[in-house]
């Protein structure tokens, strides 16, 4: 069995990714966010919606 350990960002770097975040159109937010989580792999997905539903 795998062993996944959940990765999270800094909090500066969050800011700054969230600051980036409300910039972007509705369609380049899409495509960002899926960036972002996939680079986390296992819960990215979950990560990233929680980081950018604060905006």
């Amino acid at each position: 069995m795998a062993n996944y350990q959940m990765i999270s960002y800094e909090k500066h770097i969050e800011v700054k990714m969230q600051r980036l975040f409300v910039t972007l159109s509705e369609k380049d937010k899409r495509r960002y966010a899926a960036i972002e989580a996939e680079k986390l792999n296992h819960g990215g997905t979950d990560y990233i919606s929680r980081l950018f539903d604060k905006q």
